[in-house]
């Protein structure tokens, strides 16, 4: 995943509002968002591939998302699949503090990362590749391949947006994050990140939405969490025709 931006306890109506981009191999087999046969208290996409996700919320009401830390000089083949990490949280019911200083004490063995985890009164973000846990007080949040906020044009832009749906709607109008999430516009070469990726990358990985041969936003989908304790999921997916162009899937929408 490559994009998660949201906000955290300060809309009246939701605890917790948060959009996604996930990008990833087009080859990479993946299931849509939905009960898990094998856990039907967890509702999540799943890779098919690596038997992890990207996102995901369980009935007790825990909720994580992973992005990678995009560092490809650091990458290792032999490393376990970060999303592992998601499942695993939403798996089980260890508390928050024993979790993550476990986290800490494993973290390294894993490529790099970006974690959010949390339920309806906590949200925490640790990165194998950050400064430790930080427990995330109310507000607006942006995160790509790097750290927590870092500016990024297209973590900017995105936040931006969000918080213009968010400031003074009573509700969430789930077609217009979507429109913005699809946003295809690439970021000028001089605010461009230099991850070591080269430039015409970095420029092909700069727009919201991602499409370049190969790889690309296979899903965009938005969490809610309301105030009283409700929880939906919605996803829409995408689909690439093997010309050049990706084409708007299925839009999922799963609640409990």
């Amino acid at each position: 995943m490559c994009l998660i931006i949201f906000s955290y306890d300060v809309h009246p109506e939701f605890k917790l509002a948060l959009a996604v981009n996930r990008d990833e191999f087009y080859g990479r087999p993946t299931a849509p968002i939905d009960f898990w046969e094998d856990r039907p208290d967890i509702l999540a996409g799943r890779d098919l591939q690596g038997g992890g996700t990207w996102l995901g919320v369980s009935r007790i009401g825990r909720f994580a998302a992973i992005t990678n830390f995009r560092d490809p000089a650091s990458i290792r083949p032999d490393a376990p699949t970060r999303g592992r990490l998601v499942s695993e949280f939403l798996e089980g019911n260890t508390p928050f503090p024993v979790y993550l200083e476990r986290l800490e004490a494993t973290g390294h063995q894993y490529n790099g990362f970006n974690l959010l985890i949390g339920d309806a009164d906590a949200l925490f973000y640790y990165s194998n590749r950050g400064n430790g846990v930080q427990k995330l007080p109310p507000g607006y949040y942006g995160l790509s391949n790097h750290l927590l906020d870092t500016p990024w044009p297209k973590v900017l832009r995105a936040k931006e947006g969000l918080r213009q749906i968010l400031t003074g709607a009573e509700a969430l109008d789930s077609d217009t994050v979507f429109e913005r999430l699809e946003s295809r516009d690439q970021a000028p070469d001089h605010k461009l990140p230099d991850t070591g990726v080269g430039l015409e990358k970095e420029r092909a990985l700069s727009p919201l939405f991602i499409t370049i041969p190969g790889y690309g936003t296979r899903s965009s989908s938005i969490l809610l969490v309301s105030r009283t304790g409700e929880r939906e999921l919605i996803e829409r997916t995408f689909v690439p025709d093997g010309q050049g162009l990706v084409h708007r899937g299925e839009t999922r929408r799963l609640s409990f």
